[in-house]
């Protein structure tokens, strides 16, 4: 096997002369999220569009030497693109919708 595609594969390969076609640069869509709090305070991820929108919560889990240390993350969105994640506190937790029989 030479690691070349077969003469199948390449027949179905469109070329083209423009270089961009097919991959998307623009990070117009793409999410800056960053992190207060916790031991991720201060960091900011770009979540590029194609992932989906940002997760409601993220969890972190912290192993070392001793018990493992969680810690959770809240969304909050500020503008179009942009949003914070706030640590939870302790004994916050995301409030149950009563208005459903159980």
């Amino acid at each position: 096997m030479t690691g070349h595609p077969g003469p199948e594969l390449l027949e179905e390969a469109e070329l083209t002369e423009d270089a961009s076609a097919g991959t998307d640069t623009s990070a117009d869509d793409d999410a800056v999220l960053l992190f207060l709090g916790g031991p991720l305070d201060g960091r900011v991820e770009i979540r590029p569009a194609r992932h989906g929108d940002p997760l409601p919560t993220v969890t972190h889990v912290h192993l070392h030497g001793g018990p493992k240390v969680v810690h959770r993350y809240d969304l909050e969105p500020l503008t179009e693109g942009a949003a914070v994640y706030n640590l939870r506190q302790p004994g916050n937790k995301p409030a149950r919708d009563e208005s459903v029989a159980d």
